[in-house]
């Protein structure tokens, strides 16, 4: 092989006419070579994390590249470690067949042509030239993992398995061959018991995508029509972006209760509009700036979450950028609230408008969602202060009375001069 600088990662990042010029003068054995060299090709969230691991997990979003990364691990397993005895099991046997195995990105096509294994579809495995094999099984069957034994494991989409703990335990059972017996979970995240616990455990290598980081792969019409549609929502962030999305036990507001909110249609008109504003009481918290109004249909729409961490100066420009975004008029009246009551006593009312299908979210608003749905009749569950909350609360604590100011500054802390 040329002695051309080949750092991880930089054959993945170049364009087509970089790569064309940096492969211009090997030989097509060269080449062939190149193109079946996994870590030239990869993402560093899809190559083997370091350390002494037994679980590595990655999570990832739909077409991010988790079966790519399984099938290369296998390979590696195979083709450099020495590793005899694989067990790949998926969410049917049909996905084991055709995609672990057989689809685009499965072991066989990635395989080169020199140490392609051979797919025996009457015993359900792959064989290789050196007498490696890799059986197939599904978790939908998980008695079929009693008894065979195995030095790894690839489990992929972990999260769609029917029987779950009971083919997690049988193929654990059974990982018990070899020096050091190991497992690759490729899936998209759902708030399910095995994943968390998996998660919690120490001997646990993560690593994670989303489906917009292997864009370059993917078809330009898919990419744009789910980033238009899906970015942001509970859906998109679990789907697309490979985040566990949990509700929180006893949230005043549900995930189920927000997307029902989300609207794409914008009000044909607004009798109100008003800022909510939730300043930063120090120590790093941010500035809650939330606009809502209250449309002709008697609906409240929340219009935008501007909220930022910054100096005053510049979150009081970031304000009356709002104001003047969502035409109204430039005076900026307004009203100052003090707290009385805690967080929790304030939101619930304005729970109960979402409860009553009266607020809509015009768009997605994924960390002030993520702050509602960690607000408890006990108080807020989440991390930091629940600033971007305060000021929806405000706003919509505002738009509900008989208040005719045009927008509320909440919080009851000295606003600067505009």
């Amino acid at each position: 092989m040329p002695q051309k600088p080949l750092i991880r990662n930089s054959l993945a990042s170049l364009s087509p006419e970089a790569c064309a010029a940096f492969t211009a003068d090997l030989t097509l054995q060269e080449r062939a070579v190149l193109a079946h060299h996994w870590p030239a090709w990869a993402r560093l969230s899809q190559l083997p994390p370091p350390g002494d691991w037994r679980h590595w997990l990655y999570l990832a979003g739909r077409g991010a590249g988790k079966t790519r990364a399984g099938a290369e691990w296998v390979r590696r397993l195979v083709e450099q470690e020495g590793v005899k005895r694989i067990a790949l099991v998926a969410p049917t046997a049909a996905d084991a067949r055709d995609v672990m195995a057989l689809g685009e990105s499965g072991i066989v096509t990635v395989s080169p042509p020199w140490f392609r294994p051979l797919y025996e579809p009457s015993k359900r495995r792959l064989i290789w030239p050196n007498g490696a094999q890799a059986t197939l099984y599904s978790a939908e069957e998980p008695d079929r993992l009693r008894g065979p034994q195995h030095e790894a494991a690839w489990c992929d989409e972990l999260c769609s398995w029917t029987k779950q703990q009971e083919a997690w335990d049988m193929l654990m059972f059974g990982l018990r061959l070899g020096g050091n017996p190991r497992v690759f979970v490729s899936t998209t995240p759902r708030p399910q018991p095995l994943l968390k616990t998996l998660l919690a455990m120490p001997e646990c290598a993560v690593t994670r995508a989303t489906t917009f980081d292997n864009a370059a792969n993917l078809a330009r019409p898919f990419i744009e029509e789910i980033a238009a549609r899906y970015r942001g929502t509970r859906l998109g962030r679990q789907e697309l972006n490979g985040e566990l999305i949990e509700d929180v036990e006893g949230a005043l507001w549900t995930r189920v209760m927000l997307e029902a909110a989300r609207t794409t249609v914008r009000p044909i008109s607004l009798k109100r509009i008003v800022i909510g504003l939730d300043p930063s009481g120090g120590g790093g918290s941010a500035q809650g700036i939330v606009v809502a109004g209250l449309g002709v249909d008697g609906l409240f729409y929340v219009l935008e979450d501007a909220s930022m961490s910054a100096s005053p100066e510049r979150w009081a420009e970031r304000v009356a950028a709002a104001y003047d975004r969502h035409q109204a008029r430039r005076s900026l009246p307004v009203r100052m609230v003090t707290a009385s009551r805690g967080k929790h006593v304030r939101a619930e009312p304005i729970a109960l408008l979402y409860e009553q299908g009266k607020v809509r979210h015009l768009g997605a608003f994924p960390e002030l969602e993520d702050q509602l749905c960690s607000m408890r009749p006990d108080g807020y569950a989440g991390a930091g202060s629940p600033d971007r909350l305060d000021a929806l609360v405000w706003a919509l604590t505002e738009l509900s009375s008989p208040a005719k100011v045009a927008y509320l500054i909440g919080g009851g802390r000295p606003i600067p001069r505009w």
